[in-house]
């Protein structure tokens, strides 16, 4: 299966997650709707990959798929060379909703409960929620249930939970698309700053152009229903990091002219 071309900074070395040739249809009563046609891309490890679309393109599609609720019409995703088939605690997704938490627990017990479940010994899994917390500066808040929490904190603690399984992948589906644009904003910065303590492999999913070349190291451009692959673009070679910065400011209006206009992208 031919891939775009990429324009992309340094990918030596296997790639952590190669979806190939990615059809994903399903049945509505009238009809059967194809949500993605043939998407090939690979994700490298430490890799913060935004999937950027309008609505109906696929993205959440896609993501789930990474996720092992869907399984792809045709062709495959692999993770380190092994079809994904089911679910697993190697892929760990943050949804939108606000309240993806366990309500009769604390912050500190929906932390540990999903490593538990998986086999982590109690000591270590607080631990690791201890240590998780504080890096999402919400350790105060450990004892609390989700109702005494804000939205945006409700996020960071499903992004903590997450976090302290150690994922091979965090996937995000839209999950700051709820909050006032100064939270999100704020989320947006938390995401990068423990990007950078932790450096693990993200799988960003939305439609805002702007959040994603703030998020993302690469970014994958799919067209219109049904969702194809435009471009994958480098957002470092931008210069993405200066919000008011003219590379920042070019790269959004590259990606706005292929989505709405006519297709062509400036470098």
């Amino acid at each position: 299966m031919s891939r775009p071309a990429l324009e992309q900074g340094n990918l030596a070395g296997k790639p952590l997650v190669e979806v190939d040739g990615v059809t994903l249809q399903y049945k509505t009563p009238d009809s059967l709707i194809t949500a993605t046609y043939r998407v090939s891309f690979d994700i490298h490890p430490g890799d913060r990959f935004v999937l950027l679309g309008p609505s109906g393109c696929g993205k959440s599609t896609l993501l789930k798929t990474l996720a092992g609720f869907l399984k792809p019409t045709e062709g495959e995703m692999r993770l380190n060379g092994k079809v994904i088939t089911e679910p697993g605690p190697d892929r760990m997704m943050v949804f939108q909703e606000f309240d993806q938490l366990l309500p009769w627990k604390t912050v500190q017990q929906n932390i540990t409960f999903p490593m538990l479940k998986n086999g982590v010994a109690r000591p270590e899994a607080i631990q690791r929620a201890s240590d998780i917390l504080a890096k999402v500066n919400l350790s105060k808040f450990a004892d609390s249930f989700p109702h005494m929490l804000s939205g945006g904190m409700k996020q960071r603690v499903a992004i903590a939970r997450a976090m302290a399984m150690r994922p091979k992948l965090l996937l995000m589906d839209e999950p700051y698309a709820a909050l006032d644009a100064l939270t999100r904003r704020k989320m947006q910065d938390e995401l990068l700053q423990l990007w950078d303590d932790v450096r693990f492999t993200l799988v960003f999913v939305t439609h805002s152009i702007e959040e994603a070349v703030i998020l993302g190291n690469r970014i994958c451009v799919l067209s219109p229903h049904p969702g194809q692959v435009r471009a994958e673009l480098n957002s470092h070679a931008f210069g993405h990091e200066d919000r008011e910065g003219a590379g920042f400011h070019e790269l959004c209006g590259s990606i706005r002219r292929m989505l709405f206009g006519d297709g062509a992208v400036s470098h």
